[in-house]
């Protein structure tokens, strides 16, 4: 017998449903691996421009490392990308130096606040070069306005310019007198001359370079080697006073112990003398 293959024709109803639910299950089927978002360590910029910017970066983050040494709860970085906006990697900018309270020391590739309990830099530093604008400038200063920085600085080397803003209000004020200016959060002074910008720690000794402070650590070590020496030569010299002293008083003791033993034969002559004249000279008289 042979068997026939008939193929049911579904109905265009059944049909609509099947392609419908098809459709919403591909719809809302997860990939099984979820696109990550990259935060880039870098944002293809130079560090800086020439050599006078880039001395003041370092400079400056090295003596605020120095400044904060034994506190572990303060986090110092220079051109560190910081991504203040969890979701969007767009939102970013390095500051060349920035003070963060509350973060711990420690390698990062960036500073993405919401890995760092949301904290933001309280204090930020930017050094001008020649290539930047005023409408980048300003750009950074609501940046930084609008993210939660509490103090901001900005310096101009070549032109021997310093400004500085401070939150009030939600918002970054610029501040009228920088000269003799005290960080309220840092404690550092800034003095302006028509030569150079000097900052000094809350002790009242100056942001050194690299080679300033090498300098000042050999003359320490020199100072100290000549404190060794005269120190040394001061015992040397209480030494040698000792000996002179003990000398003397040894001769003391040899003089007066010749003039006794002179005494003593003195007295030994005086008494031969008088027993020779007895026998003779006096043993006569009373015979006559």
């Amino acid at each position: 017998m042979e068997i026939l293959k008939v193929k049911e024709k579904i109905p265009s109803s059944i049909n609509s449903i099947l392609i419908s639910n098809y459709t919403k299950a591909k719809r809302n089927k997860r990939p099984d691996k979820i696109k990550q978002i990259v935060y880039p360590e870098r944002d293809g910029k130079r560090m800086s421009d020439n050599t006078k910017q880039f001395n003041w970066i370092v400079k400056i983050k090295e003596n605020l490392e120095r400044l904060f040494a034994n506190n572990q709860d303060v986090f110092i970085a220079g051109d560190l990308l910081w991504y203040p906006v969890e979701g969007n990697n767009k939102i970013r900018t390095a500051p060349d130096a920035m003070v963060v309270f509350g973060r711990p020391k420690g390698h990062r590739g960036s500073y993405k606040s919401w890995e760092e309990s949301h904290i933001a830099p309280q204090v930020v530093f930017e050094i001008l070069s020649p290539g930047n604008t005023a409408k980048e400038m300003k750009k950074k200063i609501k940046f930084y306005e609008k993210y939660g920085v509490k103090e901001y600085y900005e310096y101009n080397p070549d032109k021997i310019e310093l400004k500085g803003w401070l939150r009030a209000d939600n918002r970054l004020d610029n501040i009228s007198e920088i000269q003799g200016w005290i960080s309220p959060i840092l404690n550092i002074k800034f003095e302006i001359t028509k030569d150079d910008l000097y900052i000094f720690l809350p002790d009242g000794s100056p942001f050194l370079t690299t080679i300033e402070l090498d300098q000042l650590r050999i003359k320490g070590i020199e100072a100290e080697r000549l404190k060794t020496i005269s120190a040394e030569e001061k015992a040397e010299s209480e030494r040698l006073r000792a000996i002179s002293a003990e000398k003397k008083a040894e001769t003391e003791s040899l003089r007066a112990e010749s003039e006794r033993l002179r005494a003593i034969s003195a007295e030994a002559r005086s008494e031969l003398l008088s027993k020779k004249l007895k026998e003779l000279g006096i043993a006569l008289y009373n015979e006559f």
